[in-house]
């Protein structure tokens, strides 16, 4: 579909319904399908592999990534996994050291156990990349914008060490949403989103999805997802559509309020330090620049002088914005890293990247921004 992306989020995938002519794609709620004759299927069979509600998301979340085949999963952390399935033991992937909590656990504590090594390296610098990688070397994966430190890593940069050494590479998209950036024409041979967070972006449902250009790649990734079985309900699908329809209007509101939180806390007296990449000072703004069409709504910033007890304080003092797992919605929310999305990591490594007991990450939501900001200066006062 040769079509912008405002029209993609609202028509990609989706058509009338051929027996109402119903606009939005129907509920399809139903296991199995009829077949006139063995094997005479019309496409689908059973829903665990194809339903058609879900092929219309997943035909749209192609879209949205200018990509050519999408597949939706139950999770985030089903997509990763299934990508994580198309390695062998002895396997290497270069990763970053500042990933999501569960990221690194799945990286760690599952699939370290098949045989899989994992190098954890500072993405934004590409030439650690390209000191790790070997023979064995299958996979790159990287966050961009990273969670929770918002690293910028050169999508382009490092899809062209990928594709001189021959390894595939990924990119977490979940950060950025293809709105605000599309590593398919930056090099990258699989993007994953956490649906949950901006796409879905109304804490209703949960979801992951891969996209990707390659029809092998594709068949292989089909493969798993469908013998393994961790693809998402017609439900779930439904909301997720729904919510893409909007993604462009939330995107451009995330965008301007996260611009202006980061503006104020910016100078603040209680801050020591902040992380958004459209502040010129940040280390990864001129990527961000490069590669992004705004600069998001995650914002995360290091209380000054403050203990984990006055940090949780703190967090616990909103009225507006909510603390809670999560991010990408159109409510504000506030998180604890160290203690609730990378419990998971030892605190010796999480905080060598910055992940330490003051920080607070904030996804700024869509409420209007005089409340947002007033609520921000009486939970720090």
């Amino acid at each position: 579909m040769g079509y912008k992306f405002a029209t993609k989020a609202i028509h990609a995938g989706q058509h009338a319904d051929p027996t109402t002519g119903a606009v939005m794609t129907p509920i399809y709620q139903t296991s199995t399908y009829q077949q006139a004759a063995p094997g005479d299927h019309k496409g689908y069979e059973y829903s665990r592999g194809t339903n058609p509600t879900r092929k219309a998301l997943e035909d749209c979340l192609a879209a949205l990534e200018n990509g050519k085949y999408g597949l939706a999963f139950s999770s985030g952390m089903a997509a990763t996994e299934t990508v994580l399935k198309l390695l062998r033991p002895g396997d290497e992937v270069i990763t970053g050291d500042d990933l999501y909590g569960g990221s690194y656990r799945i990286f760690t504590k599952v699939f370290e156990h098949y045989g899989i090594k994992f190098h954890f390296v500072n993405t934004s610098k590409p030439e650690q990349i390209s000191k790790k990688i070997n023979s064995n070397t299958r996979l790159i994966w990287i966050e961009t914008p990273t969670n929770p430190t918002l690293k910028l890593a050169d999508i382009a940069i490092i899809g062209g060490i990928a594709k001189a050494a021959g390894v595939l590479f990924a990119v977490d998209n979940t950060f950025a949403s293809p709105y605000l950036q599309n590593p398919l024409d930056m090099g990258a041979d699989i993007v994953m989103h956490s649906v949950t967070k901006y796409i879905g972006g109304h804490s209703d449902v949960v979801m992951g999805a891969l996209v990707v250009n390659d029809k092998e790649l594709y068949d292989e990734l089909f493969f798993y997802y469908n013998a393994c079985g961790g693809t998402p309900g017609p439900q779930d699908s439904f909301l997720v559509l729904r919510g893409i329809k909007t993604l462009h209007l939330r995107m451009k509101a995330h965008c301007e309020n996260g611009r202006r939180v980061a503006e104020y806390l910016k100078s603040h007296r209680k801050i020591a330090k902040i992380y958004w990449p459209g502040l010129e000072d940040h280390e990864g703004h001129d990527v961000a620049k490069k590669q992004m069409r705004d600069f998001g709504g995650m914002v995360s910033i290091v209380l000054k002088d403050a203990t984990l007890q006055d940090t949780f304080k703190v967090v616990s003092s909103f009225r507006v914005f909510t603390l809670a797992e999560s991010l990408g919605g159109v409510e504000s929310l506030i998180n604890h890293p160290a203690t609730m999305t990378h419990g998971s990591i030892p605190k010796e490594a999480r905080e060598k990247v910055g992940v330490v007991d003051n920080l607070i990450r904030i996804s700024v939501g869509v409420e209007d921004i005089d409340d947002l900001l007033v609520d921000l200066e009486q939970a720090l006062a």
